[in-house]
């Protein structure tokens, strides 16, 4: 058995509770997230319970007769099932051209199968698929293995049903297994290694997969290369702001296709970009996007980094960036998270905007001891009274008020179990 496999998802259940729906069930995420073997999970329990299933790929060679076109797939499935019930499991669907109407043709044929598919997130799988599957399919997307997956895993469960307070009890513990995490990622393949010349290889593995994949096959980007010195420069500039003029130049690149590579990357689930938020347009920066990095371990590798951070100058960004994706994966899909920059360099990391208001959230890399407030923060308040505000730091648990705002000092732990921001 895969060793990934001992790695229990927090995923997991929202898509097996999806199987009873006839929707197809849609995996996607950045490559080596973790999909294909939730595929295989999802199987072998259909099979124990003594469901029938059939498990494809467009990876395999034998597999490419079956998927060649809709007519040869649902004679397989046919045989296979007859017009009985059946799950079926298709893997690296984003090689199928078209693969959006591909599965919508097979959809409205009303079959008694329940389709369950999965892919990295390439722009065919992102933007056809959705396109062509409006109401027909639920999207599930995957990332590396988040920290709390990552220290259950790492305590062999022990202190699943207690995790919070595990973060509480053992804060020594907590903190080198927080730092273990930051220098090398939550690729389940790195998680489980721990032979550091090893995961060294994987994450190479990893990357160079991904461009060569995703990125030159797939997607039929012809200059490997520059795409990687662009990714190089950009894990320098996580959570900072983004020229693209100065990129550009560095790169001997055009900005058009600087975007484009962008546009390219953030389809493939490597990156977030967002936006700048802002209500007045001469003093507050209003263009620039922010980038933060799926994978912390991909974002050291590439910058050269992978497994050296050690001081709390390597840690800063590299935190701030993981905070980011903790947010990412806890706030409600309909906001949004957004920054905050003025011309006169005030600056606050994240801004949740919300239909009902917004919530301004610094990030310290420190542990704080005393209540203090940056002038940025202070200045964002005094504009927009927020009714709460946050500060993210590695100890501290208070708050305190001023005027109509509400300011909540948390450790980063507490992120995990917050019901609302």
């Amino acid at each position: 058995m895969d060793s990934d496999y001992i790695i229990k998802r927090k995923i997991y259940d929202k898509i097996k509770k999806h199987l009873d729906k006839k929707e197809i069930t849609i995996i996607s995420g950045i490559r080596q997230c973790g999909k294909s073997t939730i595929l295989h999970k999802l199987r072998t329990n259909l099979i124990k319970e003594g469901e029938k299933t059939i498990f494809l790929n467009f990876d395999f060679d034998k597999d490419k007769e079956f998927l060649k076109t809709q007519e040869s797939l649902v004679n397989k499935l046919k045989f296979e099932f007859g017009s009985n019930k059946g799950y079926v499991f298709i893997d690296e669907i984003q090689r199928r051209e078209n693969a959006g109407l591909y599965l919508k043709g097979i959809y409205d044929l009303r079959l008694p199968y329940k389709f369950i598919v999965s892919g990295s997130g390439s722009v065919e799988l992102k933007e056809k698929i959705q396109e062509s599957l409006l109401g027909r399919k639920r999207v599930f997307e995957m990332t590396p293995v988040n920290f709390s997956e990552f220290v259950n895993y790492k305590t062999n469960y022990k202190y699943s049903e207690k995790i919070n307070e595990y973060f509480e009890f053992e804060k020594e513990k907590t903190e080198q297994f927080l730092k273990e995490y930051l220098n090398y990622g939550g690729f389940p393949r790195i998680v489980t290694e721990r032979e550091t010349d090893e995961k060294i290889e994987l994450i190479n593995e990893i990357y160079n997969s991904y461009i060569e994949k995703d990125l030159i096959n797939l997607l039929n980007i012809g200059k490997p290369e520059l795409f990687k010195d662009i990714f190089k420069m950009l894990s320098y500039l996580s959570g900072k702001l983004l020229n693209l003029t100065n990129i550009s130049n560095d790169t001997d690149t055009s900005v058009q296709t600087l975007k484009k590579y962008l546009y390219f990357a953030e389809k493939t689930y490597s990156l977030t970009k967002i936006r700048p938020y802002f209500n007045n347009i001469s003093k507050e920066i209003r263009k620039a996007p922010v980038i933060y990095f799926t994978d912390t371990g991909m974002m050291n590798y590439i910058s050269g980094k992978y497994g050296n951070l050690s001081t709390p100058a390597d840690f800063g960004f590299v935190f701030q960036n993981f905070i980011f994706n903790i947010l990412k994966d806890t706030i409600p899909k309909n906001h949004e998270i957004k920054y905050w920059r003025t011309t006169d360099k005030a600056e606050v990391d994240f801004i949740i905007d919300k239909t009902s208001g917004v919530t301004p959230i610094e990030v310290k890399y420190k542990k704080l001891k005393k209540t203090n407030i940056s002038r940025s923060l202070r200045s964002f308040i005094n504009k927009y009274e927020p009714q709460n505000a946050y500060i993210v730091n590695l100890s501290l648990k208070s708050k305190i008020k001023i005027n109509k705002t509400t300011i909540h000092f948390i450790p980063y732990t507490k992120l995990f179990s917050i019901k609302s921001l």
